[in-house]
Order: C-alpha cells, then structure tokens, then sequence
C-alpha cells in the first residue's frame, strides 16, 4: 500500500469516545509505541528519570527482615544470589523495550504470550505496582506518624492522594519530579551511613556477626533461597523501568556509547542500587537493635532516625528523617501509580476493547493499595513478597528466555517484536504454558504442597520451569503460534537503515491522526492505515486484517 493511499480518510468522523481516547493516549502514550517526535530527551535525561523511580524504602525493610530471620551471611548471599538473576533477565527486556520503544506489555505480547494471553501478565504487573506501593504508603505513614503524630490510617490515606496530581500528566512531569529529587535524596540515604562507619568502626563488627533469630550465624542454602525468594520479588521493577526507558532516542553512531550506558544503568542496573539498599537496610536494621530494640528495627524510618540520631542535633533527627522518607515515597509511588495505571488500562482494553481512560485506573491501583495499607501489610510483608515472587519470576525468565533463546538461539520466534492486533495470535502456547506450569508448580511448593523440605526451592522452581519450558514449547509448536501475520499491508519499512523503528508519519484513517509507522497497518475493509489504540478498541473486528494461510 502506497504513502498516499494510507492518508485516505474513508471512515465516518471518530466518535466521541475514540477521540477523547486518542486524546489522552497521546500524552503518555499508553497501549501505544512510543514515536520518534515526542522522544526528546537525552539517554542520561532518561536514565537519571528512570533510576529516580527506585528510591523506594522497601529494600530496607526487605534486606532488615531477611537479616533479622537468617543473620547478616545468609541475607549477603541471597541479595546477590537475587540480583544477579534479576540483572541477567532484566538485561534483554530493558533492551527491547528502549530500542524498540513499547513498554514490557508489548514485549509480552510477542514474545511467547499473544495478543490475548498477555493478559495474564498484565494483571499481574499491575498487582505489583500496588503491592509495592501500599509498601512504600505504609512506610510514609510511619513516618508522619513519628514525625506530625498522625494516626496510621490518616497517614495512608494521604499518602494515597498525594501522589494523584503528579501521576495524571505522564513521563514529562515524571522526569522533572525525578531529576530535581535524586541528588537530595542520595545525600539523605548515604550521609548517615558513612558517618556510622567512619566513627564507630564496631557496627561494622557488629553487622557481619549477626547471626539472626532464626540461625547460628552460619550460611545455609535453605535460609539463602527463603530469603532470595523475597528479593525476587522486585524481579518485576524491570517492568517500571521499561516505562521510561522506552522513551529512549533512536540508537545511532554519534550516540551509542551514551545510549548503551543508559540502557544497562537503568535497565538491569537498577538492582545494584536496590542491592545495596537491601544490604543498608541490614546493617541498620543490626544497629538500631543495638541502640534501641528489636521492635523498631525493620521499619526504616527508625532505622534513618536512629542514624541520624548519631550524627545530629536532636531537634533536626526527625524532621530529615521524615523528609527522606516522604521524598522516597513520593519518587516510586508516582511511578508505582503511573505504570500500574498503564497495565490495568491495557489489560482492560483489549479485553473489553474499550478505553476507559488512564484515570480511571489510577484510581482503581490506589484503591486497591490502600486497602492493602488499611490491612496493615506491613506486619506480613515477607509473606506476601514470598508469595508473588512465584509468580513475578516465571513472567519475567518466560519473556527473558524467549528473547534470548527463542529469538537469537532457536530463532523460533520473531527478532523484532510485534504488538498490534491481527498481527499476532491471540494466544501463543509457548510462553503461557511456560508461565501457568511454572508459577503453578512453584506457589504449590511455597505452600508446602510437595513438602517443607521442598518449600524453600519455590523461587528456583520458578525460575528453572519457565527456562526450560519455553524452548521445549517453541520446538514443539515450531513456533508456529507467534505471527499470524507476516505482512501488515504497508509497503513502507518498519525499521530505518540503522535498524530504529521508522519515523515515516502515516494517518489513522479512523481517528484521523498522524502516527509514526510501527504504530500502524492496514485496515481490512478500506485499505488505509490504521493505528494500534484503533484496533484495540475495534468492536466487531472490521479493522483487524485477516490471517495469513501457514505454510506448516
């Protein structure tokens, strides 16, 4: 199909729900690739956006409950043991989604999932941005509560509402917030740390010896796994990062060491940052049981007051360590309510295929997480963190697995990756039988279904199941279920020379804007273009063009 033929405009006027959709997909580009035009920040704009985002105090409380439960070796070697599988699967993903510019939705989709049967992931990435952010309004609360005397459950509801304003206008306002943020928040979180260890070199002494309630102060592969699992399950965080590194410039010559680095910092790096929060959170949790007991020591807003007890006047302890806290809060709940609005959206349309507007779902996410907060989630935090890294490992190694081996080894499944409606098929076998059998068999063994010795292996099960699944289910399909299509109507090419997605403008015919060509195919009943939100929200299939005849 020619440029020309594709800005034929043959359709009726778009309704009034089509346009208001297109309207306010196109701030945040929500469900939608993420175009050339509106990209204009640097790597390291994007990058510095993207790590701002994993301020978060929950590593403290989760390297403190580790570390309290199976002492400070065992909690060392399962932190790492987490990050190293964290970068190792994080790094195609973060790849994907910054040079093909989609978000981790997209990626799924296809990569092993469908069209349809990404659903499941959606659902359980938008789970995750709640989860954690009923984690990090619980540790705010605690925070105003020491420092204003509010009562916890006022505390969680402001939490909750404080961040609505600045989660409505999307990456624009995002990289602001995060860019003018980091560098006093960096300074709040490590000052009191090097202050601790330069002038009293026995916490370090102290902090290495812990044995943990649980332990005798020796490392045993049961206490590492229990407390790896909990770390795992932040391996779904590559999901927010995705949503800012997709809004990374093309890669080309002049920019590719900077785009690189960018990529790897805030992509899989993230969790060299969360790593050593986590082991922070350790080491403070061992010195406020020194200083002041054990009932305080996992919530980090003790652990920050008693450091900066040690090195302030006491009139100036709480209100920084309340200022840290509610910075933090606000730095990842804004990108916790942001991208959980983004899964809940996706999920929402192409099941019902109707867009309810982003809005809609950022308040769903936060209902959703204070009710969490108002459950008092804090008390049984590992419980739950143990329970839905199950579930958060298969998604993420399915995916990762894919992309590595389906793609590069077996090249079974498509090298670039392919989201639009009538392109892929609406459920692939290979990465959700992967997920299902995997995440299935896992959280069956976390609780004690195949027994307590095997119980604290679940997040290795995981993890193994979905490796192993997802060639074996590629070989046996022949990869046969990821592209219903191969050809998507337009002659012009998705990628440029040096391999970005193109950045040839092309009108919807349908809501009559111009989009960038990897947003676009051809419609079935007129010929034109059609973009990707009009496919989605396509009722009756008029748009979505036919599938291909196989050759198998």
């Amino acid at each position: 199909m020619s440029t020309a033929e594709s800005r034929l405009t043959t359709a009726a006027p778009p309704d009034a729900e089509k346009s208001q959709a297109t309207k306010e997909t196109l701030e945040d580009y929500t469900l939608r690739f993420a175009p050339r035009s509106y990209r204009r920040w640097t790597p390291m704009i994007v990058a510095t956006t993207a790590l701002g985002g994993i301020a978060y105090m929950a590593d403290f409380s989760i390297g403190a409950g580790i570390g309290l439960a199976h002492g400070t070796g065992n909690a060392l070697v399962a932190i790492a043991l987490a990050a190293a599988v964290i970068f190792v699967t994080g790094f195609p993903l973060a790849y994907y989604g910054a040079r093909y510019n989609i978000d981790l939705d997209l990626i799924t989709r296809g990569s092993g999932f469908g069209y349809y049967g990404s659903v499941l992931t959606g659902v359980i990435f938008a789970s995750f941005t709640f989860i954690f952010f009923a984690l990090e309004g619980s540790i705010m609360a605690q925070g105003l509560e020491l420092g204003l005397g509010l009562p916890l459950w006022l505390g969680y509801a402001i939490s909750t509402l404080m961040v609505i304003p600045l989660v409505i206008y999307g990456m624009k306002a995002l990289s602001k917030l995060q860019v003018w943020t980091t560098p006093v928040w960096l300074v709040l979180m490590v000052a009191p740390l090097v202050y601790l260890i330069a002038t009293d070199p026995g916490t370090v002494d102290r902090f290495l010896s812990y044995p943990g309630s649980d332990g005798d102060g020796g490392i045993n592969a049961s206490s590492v796994l229990l407390g790896a699992g909990v770390c795992l399950s932040l391996i779904a965080q590559i999901g927010e990062q995705i949503d800012y590194l997709r809004f990374m410039p093309p890669r080309t010559e002049a920019n590719k060491r900077s785009w690189w680095t960018a990529v790897v910092m805030a992509g899989p790096g993230w969790v060299v940052l969360g790593a050593l929060k986590q082991a922070i959170g350790v080491f403070l949790a061992v010195y406020v049981i020194a200083e002041v007991g054990a009932d305080a020591a996992p919530e980090p807003i003790q652990q920050f007051k008693g450091a900066f007890d040690a090195m302030l006047p006491s009139w100036l302890v709480i209100p920084l360590a309340v200022a840290l806290v509610v910075i933090s809060q606000i730095k990842i709940n804004v990108t916790n309510a942001y991208s959980g609005s983004l899964a809940w959206t996706n999920s929402f349309t192409r099941v019902t295929r109707h867009y309810p507007g982003r809005l809609v779902f950022v308040l769903v996410n936060l209902g959703f997480a204070l009710a969490l907060m108002e459950a008092d989630m804090f008390s049984f935090l590992n419980s739950i963190l143990g329970f839905y890294s199950n579930c958060a490992i298969a998604w993420v190694v399915t995916v990762a697995t894919d992309i590595g081996i389906n793609k590069y080894l077996l090249k079974l499944s498509p090298l670039q990756p392919e989201f639009r409606r009538g392109m892929l098929y609406a459920v692939n076998p290979v990465g959700v039988v992967a997920f299902v059998a995997a995440s299935g068999l896992s959280i069956a063994m976390y609780f004690h279904a195949l027994g307590d010795t095997l119980q604290p292996y679940s997040p290795v099960a995981a993890a193994v199941i979905a490796f192993v699944l997802t060639p074996l289910m590629a070989i046996v399909t022949r990869g046969r279920y990821y592209l219903r299509r191969t050809d998507d109507g337009i002659d012009e090419p998705l990628l440029d020379a040096e391999g970005n997605p193109s950045a040839v403008t092309l009108d919807c015919h349908v809501c009559r804007q111009p989009y960038e060509r990897p947003d676009l195919t051809a419609c079935a009943t007129h010929g034109a273009a059609v973009c990707s939100l009009c496919l989605s929200t396509d009722k009756v299939g008029d748009h979505v063009l036919p599938a291909q005849p196989t050759t198998a």
